[in-house]
C-alpha cells in the first residue's frame, strides 16, 4: 500500500488513521481518489476534501465512520448511501451486545478494507449483492454458538463467513500452532477466500483459463468432501515444499488456487508499500541481494515483481530477527510456486486490464477506483523460465506469536464526530448461535 499525507500540514499519516496526529484535521478515505483525504467541516453533517484532486468536493462520513467508530471512508454528499463501499460488502455483523465483539468488528473490516484497496489497484471488480445480486461479493461475521456450534471460515457462490474469533490474537495465534502454520492473519484469511471467489468469476468458465489451469493446479473437479476428509487424516505429502506454497494448498486444487491467489496479492501488497516508502537495499558486497527498481507495481511484469521480491524478504527476515522476531515471510518459493504464481499474475492482469474483451467473464457492477489495473503480460509468459529465488536464511526452530502494531486504532464506544449522520439502514447482528450456510466448496479451518 502507498503512502499518505495529511493535505492540511504533510504529516504522514496511515491508511487506517481517522485523525492527523499533528494538526488533529478529520481524514477519511475516498474511494473515488484511492486516497486519504484531509476534510474540513463544512456544515450540516458535510465535509470538504482538502486533497488537491478532490478540488474542494463534499463529502459525508459513512455511517460506520460517524457513529460505530470502524470504519473510516467517505461518501459523496450527495449520495444516497449511507454505508460506504466497503461496509456494503458486510451482510451480517457480530451481536454487538458481547464483550469485545465491536473491537472484532473493528479489526475485521480493516482487514477488508486492506484487501479492498489491493484489488482496486489490480483493476478487479467487487460488485456488491446490491450491484449485482446472482454474482456480487458479500461477508458476514459470525461466532460458534453456545451449544458447541462451530462457525467455519469459508466461500459459498460470493458469501464469505468469517469467525469472528480468527480477530482474537491469542485465539489465532493457538489456532496457527495447532495447525503447523508458519504465517496465519486475518488479512490473509480475507484474500484466501476471495480466491475461491475470483476462481469461480475469472476462471471455472473461461477456456482461456481452466485448462492451464488444470494443469499447474489439478482437477477441481475431485470430491472436495473427500479431499478434505483425507487431508486432515492423513496430512500433506512430506515433499509438498516442492510443488505447493503451503501444506494446506496440498489438500485440493481450489484450495491450491486459494493459497497461491493470497500470496501474490501479498507480494503485491508489500511491494507495493516498499516502493511507495522508497525502500533501497545497496550492500557494501555487490555478491549480496540488492533492490533499486522501483516501478509501481501495478505496471511492473511478473518477472520483474519476483526479481525484487527475493531481496526483500531476504531483509525482511534478516531485520526481523534482529528484533527477536519469527521470519516475517516465512516461506520458500519453489519453480512450481512461481509458475503457480505467474498464472495467478496473468489471470488477474487480463482481468484489470479494461481495453480487452472478457467473453466468459461474469458481469460485474462495480465503479471505477481510480487506480491503474495492472500491466498486462504476453500469452506466452506462463511458459517463461522461473524466476530462481535467493537463498533465505534458515527459519527459526520457535515461532512466536506476531507483534501488536506501533500504532493502532481501535474502536471507542462513542462516536468520532459529534455531527449526527443519516440514518442508517439497519445492519444485522448475528445471533450468537448463528451459522453460515453450508459452503460449496466447504469450510476452510476451524
Amino acid at each position: 500500500m502507498k503512502t499518505f499525507h495529511c493535505n492540511r500540514c504533510s504529516h504522514l499519516v496511515f491508511y487506517e488513521n481517522v485523525r492527523c496526529e499533528r494538526c488533529e484535521a478529520l481524514l477519511g478515505y475516498v474511494p473515488e481518489l484511492a486516497e486519504i483525504s484531509a476534510f474540513e467541516d463544512a456544515g450540516e453533517g458535510r465535509w470538504r476534501s482538502l486533497h488537491p484532486r478532490g478540488e474542494g468536493a463534499l463529502f459525508r462520513q459513512c455511517h460506520n465512520y460517524a457513529v460505530e467508530n470502524v470504519c473510516n471512508w467517505m461518501i459523496p454528499a450527495d449520495s444516497p448511501d449511507t454505508l460506504c463501499r466497503a461496509c456494503q460488502l458486510t451482510r451480517t455483523i457480530p451481536n454487538l451486545g458481547a464483550p469485545d465483539n465491536r473491537l472484532y468488528w473493528y479489526r475485521l473490516e480493516m482487514a477488508k478494507r486492506r484487501l479492498l484497496y489491493t484489488l482496486a489497484a489490480l483493476g478487479l471488480d467487487v460488485p456488491s449483492r446490491k450491484d449485482d445480486p446472482e454474482y456480487g461479493l458479500a461477508f458476514e461475521f459470525l461466532e460458534d454458538g453456545g451449544d458447541g456450534e462451530r462457525v467455519m471460515t469459508g466461500h459459498d457462490n460470493g458469501l464469505i463467513t468469517l469467525n469472528i474469533a480468527e480477530a482474537e490474537d491469542a485465539y489465532r495465534e493457538k489456532v496457527r500452532s495447532a495447525m503447523g502454520e508458519p504465517y496465519r492473519t486475518l488479512l490473509g484469511h480475507f484474500r484466501h477466500e476471495t480466491g475461491h471467489y475470483y476462481f469461480s468469476q475469472l476462471v471455472e468458465n473461461d477456456p482461456r483459463w481452466l485448462e492451464p489451469y488444470r494443469k499447474l493446479f489439478g482437477d477441481e473437479r475431485a470430491d472436495y468432501g473427500e479431499a478434505l476428509t483425507a487431508y486432515y487424516r492423513d496430512g500433506a505429502p512430506k515433499d509438498w515444499q516442492g510443488s505447493y506454497i503451503s501444506a494446506y494448498a496440498t489438500m485440493h486444487p481450489w484450495e491450491d488456487w486459494a493459497e497461491t491467489w493470497a500470496h501474490y496479492l501479498l507480494i503485491v501488497d508489500v511491494l507495493d508499500t516498499s516502493t511507495s516508502y522508497g525502500l533501497a537495499l545497496l550492500p557494501d558486497d555487490p555478491s549480496e541481494p540488492t533492490l533499486t527498481d522501483r516501478t509501481p507495481v501495478e505496471d511492473a511484469s511478473f518477472e520483474n515483481l519476483m526479481k525484487r521480491w527475493f531481496p526483500l524478504t531476504y531483509a525482511l527476515n534478516s531485520l526481523n530477527r534482529s528484533l527477536g522476531m519469527p521470519d516475517g515471510y516465512p516461506f520458500t518459493l519453489a519453480s512450481p510456486v512461481v509458475d503457480k504464481l505467474r498464472f495467478v499474475h496473468r489471470v488477474i492482469a487480463a482481468a484489470g486490464d479494461k481495453t480487452q474483451p472478457r467473453e466468459a467473464a461474469k458481469p460485474a457492477g462495480n465503479a471505477g477506483t481510480g487506480q491503474t489495473p495492472l500491466k498486462t503480460e504476453q500469452a506466452g509468459a506462463l511458459q517463461a523460465e522461473a524466476v530462481q529465488p535467493v537463498a533465505q536464511p534458515a527459519p527459526l526452530s520457535a515461532p512466536q506469536p506476531a507483534a501488536q502494531p506501533v500504532m493502532s486504532q481501535e474502536p471507542v464506544q462513542t462516536p468520532v464526530m459529534e455531527t449526527a449522520a443519516p440514518p442508517a439502514p439497519p445492519l444485522q447482528p448475528g445471533p450468537a448461535a448463528a451459522k453460515p450456510a453450508p459452503a460449496k466448496r466447504a469450510a476452510r479451518r476451524r
